[in-house]
């Protein structure tokens, strides 16, 4: 299993970016799955759900199977950091993990930058960044640069660069 990151700062296009590539990548053969960092406070689970409660009673994860999808729920300890090799293995059975975020993270990096951010480049602080897709040509970039709304090069590069290995 591969995994590759997608980063930039808020409002760069990173999502939009991923909505795209994902069908292209899939279209190609190969199985995808996403990991998504986060800030926010996110459940998929409420009060009176099996696995909701169980974790309200002490459980440190729960796992809740229906006839058409599986999730599971970990809980995290807020002081310690996210081991992104721990999130991403159970997903062992897809081909390529594409992680949106986890920018502080030691894995292969595509940087998305928008010239209406206002924002420097990530890349100048990360050398996990191995390019940058933009919608304004960067000629001083020290690693390839790709067009954002080239989809099919962007996937190219990726499936070429070695990417990082949980």
């Amino acid at each position: 299993m591969k995994v590759f990151g997608i980063v930039g700062y808020s409002g760069s296009g990173k999502t939009t970016l991923l909505r795209r590539l994902i069908p292209e990548l899939v279209g190609r053969g190969l199985s995808i799955a996403t990991v998504k960092h986060t800030h926010h406070r996110v459940t998929v689970d409420a009060p009176g759900d099996p696995g909701f409660e169980a974790r309200a009673r002490g459980a440190i994860a729960s796992l809740v199977a229906g006839p058409e999808r599986w999730y599971q729920v970990n809980a995290v300890d807020p002081e310690r950091a996210i081991d992104l090799a721990q999130v991403v293995a159970p997903l062992a059975p897809a081909d390529l993990v594409l992680i949106e975020g986890f920018k502080r993270y030691p894995h292969a990096k595509l940087e998305v930058h928008r010239a209406q951010t206002g924002k420097p480049l990530w890349r100048a602080s990360d050398p996990q960044v191995v390019a940058v897709a933009s919608d304004h040509p960067l000629p001083d970039l020290d690693c390839p640069w790709l067009a954002l709304d080239d989809v099919k090069a962007i996937a190219d590069f990726i499936l070429a660069h070695p990417g990082s290995r949980p």
